[in-house]
């Protein structure tokens, strides 16, 4: 899963594709280096981030997902705790609805999600984007996040959403310490026993910096980046959700040659 941030202030590359235009390139260049599907998001989720408007979230993705869809059929995924944001984008093209509040972010955010028949993705995170990171605290991370997620993929479901539908993903980062994160990562198995397919997104992420002092930007952390995206896949997740997608194919294209042999 390729990422396009159309954002002023992600953590990664906020402004950087925030015109359309270069949005909707970085798009074509994500798909040409071997994505399989694209995720869109309008609205940073880094510690410490403001909330964007709804009106303002809807005229940054819904053009470069239309544009998308007009030369593409990769799948699409639109990044939003909004409703009416995942109901305009799938009306734009957009065919996965990835959540960060796991269809709790608004009243009606289950009932919508039943309602578009849209993929989604269930993620964890304690707290809210802006203060998740302040004092996370946790007896059993593991333990915590897959019941978490169990719990919410069975709200999804008796709201109307298909079973096989629904992906989860444990929130690498969002109101985790670096041993919270290490833990996720060394349990993943358990969250993939849940029986839904495990979206795992660990790319350039602060636990990187937080291991190798040195990655000061998020540039730096390729390496960091794939070896974690390796132990997700050593551990059966479905998906990897990357900026890095050249490098991360080849990383899992040589690790998959290695393990059938």
């Amino acid at each position: 899963m390729g990422v396009v941030n159309v954002t002023p202030d992600s953590f990664s590359d906020g402004g950087r594709f925030l015109d359309e235009a270069a949005a909707v390139s970085h798009a074509r260049r994500l798909i040409a280096e071997g994505a399989d599907l694209l995720d869109l998001g309008g609205e940073s989720t880094r510690p410490g981030s403001d909330p964007v408007s709804e009106a303002d979230e809807i005229a940054r993705v819904v053009p470069v997902i239309a544009a998308v869809r007009r030369d593409s059929a990769i799948p699409i995924s639109v990044d939003t705790m909004k409703p009416a944001v995942a109901r305009a984008a799938v009306a734009a093209g957009a065919d996965i609805w990835n959540d960060v509040t796991a269809l709790r972010g608004a009243p009606d955010a289950l009932a919508t999600a039943a309602e578009l028949g849209c993929g989604v993705v269930l993620m964890h995170m304690q707290g809210e984007p802006r203060t998740m990171q302040d004092a996370p605290r946790y007896g059993d991370v593991v333990a915590e996040v897959a019941d978490f997620l169990a719990e919410r993929a069975g709200a999804a479901m008796a709201a109307g959403v298909a079973r096989d539908r629904i992906t989860l993903d444990p929130g690498i980062g969002f109101g985790k310490t670096l041993a919270h994160n290490l833990a996720l990562l060394a349990g993943l198995d358990r969250i993939v026993a849940l029986g839904f397919p495990v979206l795992l997104g660990v790319s350039r992420k602060r636990f990187v910096r937080e291991l190798d002092p040195t990655a000061v930007e998020a540039g730096d952390r390729l390496g960091g980046s794939l070896a974690a995206a390796l132990a997700g896949a050593r551990a059966g997740v479905a998906m990897v959700r990357v900026h890095d997608v050249r490098e991360t194919v080849q990383a899992l294209t040589v690790w998959s040659a290695i393990d059938r042999s």
